[in-house]
C-alpha cells in the first residue's frame, strides 16, 4: 500500500526544523558561556525546546504522510520519541558546554546523537497504529541513519565554532547553517519514511492520536513548538542584553579601574610615572643590576627660578613649562630608561645600562641644553636652566631611597654652586643636606623658642651726622651654631614659605622696640624690610595695621623697605598696594635701587619717600668712575621726583665725603656702626629722660608672639 504527503504540511515541517536549528545554534553558543548553576538550567531548558523541536518536525512530517485508510498514532510510544529528542539534544548542548576537544570527540558525539534522532524517529513511526506491522526497506534505512550522523556531526562542528559573536556577518552564517541543518533533519525524517513499507491489507486497529484531522493537529503542533522556540529565542535574546550590559558596564569599569591605577601612579600634568610608580622601577632597576653587574644612574632634575615663571607669568603658563620640559626629558630617553616627575619644577631620569660616570655626564649635558632652549610662554621667550645632581648604583648606594636621597644632594650642590651645572654626588654632600634638613626643621621652632632677635643699624644724616633713623635687621640665635647672619637662613624661609610668618614676627617686635624707644625719649624712625612674598599677601595691610596698634605706636614712625624686584615685578599691582599703605601715614622706600629694572613712569606714580642705593655701587664709588656716574645720576633723579636718597654699605670717610658731595641724605654702614642690640644701638643715642606715660608695657613682647604663631 502506497501513501501520499500534504506539501502544506512537509514546509510546515521543514519551517520548524529550521527555526529549531536556528535555536539549536543559539542556545548551544549560550550554555557554553553558562557558569556554575546556570549551567543545569540552560542544559534543561534547551533540551526541552530543542528536543521538542525536532520531535515536532518529525511528528508533522508523519502527519503529512497519509494511506487509503485513516491512521491514528499510540500514546506511548508518542511519549517515547519526544523523550528521546529531549535526551539526544540534551546531550548535543552538553557537547557543546565543553572545551573543543577536536573531530574525534565530534564523530564520536555525531554517532550517538544520530542514532538518538534515529531511535526518535523509528520509535515514532511505532506509534502507527496499523496491521501487519510496518516493514522497513535496510538500505533507505541505513541511508537515514547515515544522514543522521552527518547531520548531527555538522550541528556539533557548527555548535563548537560559531561562538556567540553578534555580528552581522555571524547572524548570516547562523541562519543559512540553520536552513543546512532543518533540510539535513527533514532529509533524515523523510528518507526513513520513504523506508517503511505498509501492507496492501493494512488497517487502524485503534483510533487514538490524529483520528482527528491530521491538518488541524499538525498546526497546533507547530503552533505550541513555534510558541515554544519563541519564547526560547525571547530568551536568548534577553539574556545577550543583559550579558551585553553586563559586559560593557564590566568594561566601563575596567577602563574607571585602570584610569584610577594610572591616576595613582602617574602625574596628572605631565602624564609622567609619579613617585609610587618610579619607586617600583627602581627596585627593577636595582634588581636586575645586581643579577647582572650592572650600573645605572639617577639624575635629580631641578629647573632653577621656577617660581619667578608662576610669580610674574601666572600657574598656567607654568604649567605649560612644566609640560614642555617634560617633553623635551622625554625626547633624551632610550626605551629602556624612565622619566619621572616627583612634584613641583622636579624630575628625575633613571638611565640604565650606565657603563661609566661619562655616560650619565653626557645625558646631563644634554639635560642642561636641551631645558635651556626658550619656551614660548604668554607671547614671550622664555629661559630658564636645570640644575642636575647624579647618583649611581650601586657607587651611591643600593636602595632607591638611598639613591635619591644622593641624588637630591648633589643638586642642591649644584644650585649652591651657581645653578645651570650639574654634580655627581659625593660623600661630603651628605653634610651640606643634613645641615639643610636641620636649618629647615629649626627654623619652624626657632619662634616659638624666641630664639630669633633685631640688631639695628642706624641711619644717618649725611649733612649732620645726626642719626635719624634705625634699620631693624634679623639675626638668629641658634642654640648650636650661635648667632647666625640673614644670609644663612632667609633664602631657606623663602623657599619653605616661613618667610611669611618669620617677617610678620619681625614688624611686630621692631614696631615695639620702637614704641619702648620713644618710651625712653628717642623718637626714631624704625625701617623694616618685606619680602616679595610678604608684599604680595592679601593680609598685609591689616597686618602692618595691626602691628601699629599692637605697639601704639604712631604710623609716621614706621618706613617700610622694598627691593627694587619686589616692586616691579607686578608694577600696577604694586602702586595700589603702595598707596594703601601709604594711605596708613607711614613711610616707604625702594631697597637695591639700581639692581632692577625701574620705570621712570612707575617710579613717579609710586608713594616713595626714599631710594635706597645698593652697596654695589658704593662700595668703589670712589675709584670707578662708572660707578659715580651711576651714584650721581641716581641721586638726581631721585631728587627731580622730590624723594630722599640714601646710600647703604659706607665703610669709608671718603665715600661718605664723595657721597655728601652729590648732595645724598642719608647713610649706613660699618663707617657709623654695624647692626647692634637694642641695648647698644641706644648708646649710640644721646641721653634723653625716660617719659614713664609711654613706657611699652611687659607683656606686649609674648601677646604679639603668640598672635603670629597662630598663624604658623
Amino acid at each position: 500500500m502506497s501513501g501520499t504527503y500534504n506539501y502544506c504540511l512537509v514546509l510546515l515541517s521543514l519551517l520548524v526544523a529550521v527555526v529549531v536549528s536556528h535555536t539549536a545554534l543559539r542556545l548551544s553558543a549560550r550554555v557554553a558561556r553558562a557558569k556554575g548553576s546556570s549551567v543545569q538550567l540552560w542544559l534543561a531548558g534547551g533540551a526541552i525546546a530543542m528536543g521538542t523541536g525536532i520531535w515536532s518536525t518529525h511528528f508533522i512530517g508523519m502527519l503529512a504522510f497519509s494511506l487509503p485508510i485513516p491512521l491514528s498514532y499510540g500514546l506511548t510510544a508518542t511519549i517515547g520519541s519526544l523523550v528521546l529528542a529531549i535526551a539526544t539534544s540534551g546531550f548535543a548542548l552538553l557537547l557543546a558546554s565543553k572545551p573543543q576537544g577536536g573531530n574525534l570527540r565530534l564523530a564520536s558525539g555525531a554517532l550517538v546523537m544520530g542514532t538518538g534522532i534515529c531511535a526518535m524517529h523509528y520509535v515514532g513511526m511505532t506509534a502507527v497504529q496499523v496491521v501487519p506491522i510496518i516493514r522497513y526497506e535496510p538500505g533507505l534505512v541505513a541511508a537515514s541513519v547515515a544522514v543522521a550522523i552527518a547531520a548531527s556531526f555538522a550541528a556539533l562542528w557548527l555548535f563548537t565554532h560559531l561562538g556567540s559573536q553578534d555580528t552581522w556577518r555571524m547572524r548570516a552564517t547562523r541562519i543559512g547553517a540553520a536552513f543546512v541543518m532543518g533540510l539535513a533533519i527533514s532529509g533524515m525524517h523523510y528518507i526513513g519514511m520513504a523506508a517503511s513499507r505498509f501492507a496492501a491489507n493494512s488497517y487502524c486497529i485503534n483510533p487514538g492520536i490524529g483520528s482527528m484531522d491530521s491538518r488541524w493537529l499538525a498546526l497546533v503542533i507547530a503552533t505550541l513548538t513555534l510558541g515554544l522556540l519563541a519564547v526560547t529565542t525571547i530568551l536568548l535574546v534577553y539574556d545577550a542584553h543583559l550579558e551585553s550590559n553586563v559586559r560593557r558596564y564590566n568594561e566601563m569599569l575596567e577602563q574607571a579601574n585602570a584610569r584610577l591605577r594610572h591616576a595613582a601612579t602617574h602625574d596628572a600634568l605631565t602624564g609622567l610615572p609619579n613617585r609610587v610608580l618610579l619607586a617600583d622601577r627602581l627596585r627593577q632597576a636595582i634588581a636586575r643590576a645586581s643579577r647582572h653587574q650592572m650600573r645605572f644612574a639617577v639624575l635629580v632634575v631641578d629647573l632653577d627660578r621656577f617660581k619667578a615663571v608662576n610669580d610674574s607669568l601666572g600657574h598656567i603658563a607654568g604649567d605649560e613649562l612644566l609640560q614642555e620640559v617634560a617633553r623635551r626629558l622625554s625626547g633624551l630617553l632610550r626605551k629602556e630608561d624612565s622619566l619621572a616627575r616627583l612634584g613641583g619644577d622636579e624630575f628625575v631620569l633613571l638611565i640604565n645600562e650606565v657603563s661609566t660616570p661619562q655616560d650619565a655626564e653626557e645625558v646631563a649635558r644634554k639635560v642642561l641644553s636641551q631645558v635651556a632652549l626658550p619656551v614660548q610662554l604668554a607671547g614671550l621667550d622664555v629661559h630658564v636652566s636645570p640644575s642636575v645632581g647624579i647618583s649611581l648604583c650601586p657607587d651611591d648606594g643600593v636602595d632607591s631611597e638611598t639613591l635619591l636621597q644622593h641624588a637630591d644632594a648633589a643638586m642642591y650642590h649644584a644650585k649652591k654652586k651657581g645653578r645651570n651645572t650639574f654634580q655627581f654626588f659625593a660623600p661630603a654632600m651628605n653634610a651640606f643636606a643634613r645641615e639643610r634638613l636641620e636649618l629647615e626643621s629649626g627654623l619652624r621652632t626657632a619662634l616659638a623658642r624666641r630664639e630669633f632677635e633685631l640688631h639695628y643699624q642706624p641711619k644717618v644724616d649725611v649733612a649732620t651726622g645726626r642719626i635719624e633713623s634705625a634699620e631693624a635687621l634679623i639675626r638668629w640665635r641658634h642654640p648650636k651654631r650661635g648667632l647666625i647672619p640673614p644670609g644663612g637662613f632667609i633664602p631657606l624661609a623663602e623657599e619653605t614659605g616661613f618667610i611669611v610668618p618669620l617677617g610678620e614676627w619681625v614688624l611686630y617686635e621692631a614696631c615695639r622696640q620702637a614704641r619702648a624707644w620713644q618710651a625712653e625719649g628717642l623718637h626714631l624712625r624704625m625701617a623694616v624690610n618685606l619680602s616679595a612674598r610678604q608684599f604680595r599677601q592679601d593680609s598685609l595691610i591689616d597686618t602692618v595695621r595691626g602691628a601699629l596698634a599692637a605697639a601704639r605706636l604712631e604710623p609716621r614712625y614706621l618706613e617700610l623697605e622694598l627691593t627694587e624686584s619686589a616692586v616691579m615685578q607686578d608694577a600696577e599691582t604694586s602702586v595700589q598696594i603702595m598707596r594703601k599703605l601709604s594711605d596708613l601715614g607711614l613711610r616707604i622706600s625702594v631697597d637695591d635701587f639700581g639692581t632692577g629694572y625701574s620705570s621712570l613712569s612707575y617710579l613717579r606714580r609710586l608713594p616713595l619717600d626714599k631710594l635706597k642705593i645698593d652697596r654695589s655701587f658704593i662700595r668703589e664709588i670712589v675709584t670707578s668712575r662708572d660707578d659715580a656716574e651711576i651714584v650721581r645720576a641716581i641721586v638726581t633723579l631721585a631728587h627731580s621726583l622730590h624723594l630722599k636718597v640714601i646710600a647703604e654699605g659706607v665703610e669709608t670717610a671718603e665715600q661718605l665725603t664723595f657721597l655728601r658731595s652729590l648732595g645724598c641724605d642719608q647713610y649706613q654702614g660699618f663707617y657709623c656702626s654695624p647692626p647692634l642690640p637694642p641695648e647698644q644701638f641706644i648708646a649710640l643715642l644721646p641721653h634723653r629722660p625716660i617719659d614713664e606715660s609711654k613706657r611699652v608695657p611687659p607683656a606686649l613682647e609674648d601677646t604679639m608672639i603668640s598672635r603670629v604663631l597662630r598663624k604658623v
